[in-house]
């Protein structure tokens, strides 16, 4: 193998903060966010008459592509455990108990989290002025939460923050994998990871419940279909592309701007209040990521492509 020349990439580099991967990475994670952003008000559509088990495990019964390498595996499971099976399954029993638009709020304290782990186990290195534009994002999402009554802690509010550490895991993650897999692989084979999991406990919730799940309207179908195509698949080939690009922390702050969406959703969807105030805090939180963009991120170096089939990171096939 040749030596390493004088201009090869160091350990650690300095993210360039308008580079255009950094801006595309920006668009598909806002694409991604926007897609992830319906997510709840579908799941309530499918819980209300379906398992909320069932639609969390069955939505992720899905194929794959590109073959992993061997130290790849575990990496594949622990993003599987975040947004194949624990995301999902928190979220979806947080959903029989409370209205799309609470499970908004606290699921808006995402990105915090998602930073936090792409620091832990990424080895990206965000700037003091990061971490106070991520802070203040996630003070206005909770400040939010207690203006609308949401600050007492329910029973249901418990499955939603092991959704964000999970889902954040799996974000973190996945963001780091896909810039040596591609998108479309990591979410593939992070599905096929889970299926040793899914298949089974799906069969078996198939056959206790036949008669509910044959009896279920085309709306709660119409939810489960949105969470298991668009949720659970098409968001990722977006969403880790655009972590990829332009790194886990900088593009996961993207999703401070999720719960406004998903209220937005839940309004035209479920009917629920979508009023000024929102929209106030909405234009806030569009200012807080507009500062995070700007701030300056260190990324470590992506890990280098095998050498027979070459993967652009965050590649969409």
């Amino acid at each position: 193998m040749p030596a390493s020349s004088p201009t090869s990439s160091p350990a650690s580099v300095p993210a360039a903060p308008h580079s255009a991967p950094h801006s595309s990475g920006m668009l598909l994670g806002f694409i991604g966010v926007a897609i992830f952003s319906q997510t709840l008000p579908f799941t309530r559509m499918a819980v209300a008459e379906l398992d909320p088990i069932f639609v969390a495990l069955a939505r992720g019964a899905l194929a794959a592509a590109r073959r992993p390498r061997g130290g790849q595996w575990p990496r594949l499971a622990v993003t599987a455990l975040g947004v194949v099976v624990g995301f999902p399954v928190f979220s979806s029993l947080a959903m029989r108990e409370v209205p799309a638009s609470h499970g908004a709020i606290v699921v808006g304290l995402l990105p915090l989290a998602t930073a936090v782990f792409a620091a832990w186990f990424g080895g990206e290195r965000p700037s003091a002025g990061f971490w106070l534009s991520a802070v203040a994002g996630s003070a206005l999402v909770v400040g939010f939460a207690v203006w609308q009554g949401a600050g007492g802690l329910q029973h249901a509010d418990w499955y939603l923050f092991a959704a964000v550490v999970l889902g954040a895991l799996g974000y973190a993650e996945g963001g780091k994998l896909s810039r040596e897999l591609g998108g479309l692989e990591t979410i593939s084979w992070a599905l096929v990871a889970s299926l040793p999991v899914l298949v089974p406990v799906t069969a078996w919730l198939v056959l206790r419940d036949l008669p509910a799940i044959a009896a279920a309207s085309p709306r709660a179908w119409g939810g489960m279909a949105y969470v298991s195509v668009f949720s659970m698949f098409v968001g990722f080939l977006f969403w880790y592309a655009g972590l990829a690009k332009g790194g886990v922390a900088r593009v996961g702050q993207i999703q401070l701007l999720q719960p406004f969406l998903t209220l937005a959703g839940g309004a035209l969807i479920l009917s629920e209040p979508l009023d000024a105030p929102t929209i106030a805090f909405a234009v806030a939180v569009i200012a807080v990521v507009a500062v995070g963009r700007r701030a300056a991120v260190r990324q470590g170096a992506p890990a280098p492509a095998p050498e027979t089939s070459p993967v652009l990171p965050g590649r969409i096939h």
